[in-house]
């Protein structure tokens, strides 16, 4: 009895670990007969797990949804990242989630071996966040974005842009991007007839989705678009600086939110990005740690002239 219990432990680990697999495939995982194996599937179907079947030279079994979430049977690392990815959620980025990521991550940290629970641990008390500071999403609009890109179907929803005004929008949506600040939609404007970033916390989703679509390839990397084109609206001063550092030494640096990186040549990059507040863009530059020349804005120039001049008398011996 023991030694079936454990096989089937196994069995849904395998399962749970591939999209579909063979009779003959999961017989050979576990050393046992294709007859034990369909036995076995039977035995789970019994204790509440939907297996689906299918005969055929391309037949075999998949894990279906079933009426209750089954055990989710994870190896060192997949466990490790689920309980950080739990503990980073519980921070609140997502509107509700907090005390629920709490409650799964108390349930996951029960259930760690020792080994684990030390890692988990010491990553989280050596792990600060800067993410946050950003309106949080219901994570209704995330669910029903994200389904919709993975079926291929057109979104309809109301949106409020920066300037408050209210629109109905029809996307064939791409990708979610979260910036660390803020969550966005990539898509396709049907109306509009081309690419559109939309702020995820002003978006209020239409039912049903569809019709289904055919994907368009985007103009560029979705998280380069995004950054692109939210930072051009989230920013009160945006601006275009040129660093004197290669762009794989700058990438190390900066998070997403603060900024799109394009390489120039071998020593050099642009930086679009912005602050809130001319002062706020100079001081953030300034902490790089590398030269550079401010292509635009002009008061940005001004500003750091003033800001030079200041500095070197304060630099000077008093009298």
């Amino acid at each position: 009895m023991l030694a079936t219990s454990v096989r089937l432990l196994r069995l849904l680990s395998l399962l749970q670990s591939r999209r579909t697999w063979s009779g003959a495939e999961l017989a050979r995982r576990l050393g046992v007969s294709t007859r034990t194996v369909r036995n076995d599937v039977e035995r789970l179907r019994i204790l509440g797990y939907q297996v689906d079947s299918t005969t055929g030279t391309a037949g075999g079994y998949r894990l279906g949804a079933g009426r209750a979430l089954p055990p989710l049977l994870l190896d060192d690392d997949e466990a490790v990242a689920v309980a950080v990815g739990l503990a980073a959620a519980a921070s609140g980025s997502v509107t509700g989630i907090e005390e629920t990521s709490l409650r799964a991550l108390a349930k996951l940290q029960q259930t760690l071996p020792s080994r684990l629970r030390y890692r988990v641990d010491a990553l989280r008390l050596a792990t600060v966040s800067a993410a946050g500071g950003g309106p949080t999403v219901d994570p209704d609009t995330l669910t029903v974005a994200a389904t919709a890109i993975r079926d291929h179907e057109q979104l309809r929803f109301d949106y409020v842009a920066h300037d408050g005004e209210a629109t109905t929008r029809r996307t064939e949506p791409h990708r979610l991007v979260y910036t660390g600040r803020r969550w966005y939609l990539l898509g396709w404007d049907v109306d509009r007839r081309d690419w559109r970033t939309f702020r995820a916390d002003r978006i209020r989703p239409r039912l049903p989705t569809g019709p289904r679509f055919t994907p368009r390839e985007p103009p560029e990397d979705p998280v380069a678009h995004v950054v692109r084109g939210a930072g051009s609206l989230a920013w009160r001063h945006p601006a275009k600086v040129r660093l004197h550092a290669p762009v794989e030494q700058l990438a190390e640096q900066l998070a997403p939110a603060g900024g799109l990186l394009t390489p120039i040549d071998e020593r050099s990059c642009l930086l679009e990005t912005g602050g809130d507040s001319l002062h706020e863009l100079a001081a953030y530059l300034g902490s790089l740690g590398v030269a550079f020349n401010v292509l635009d804005p002009p008061e940005l120039r001004a500003l750091l002239r003033d800001l030079a001049a200041r500095y070197a008398a304060a630099a000077n011996q008093p009298q």
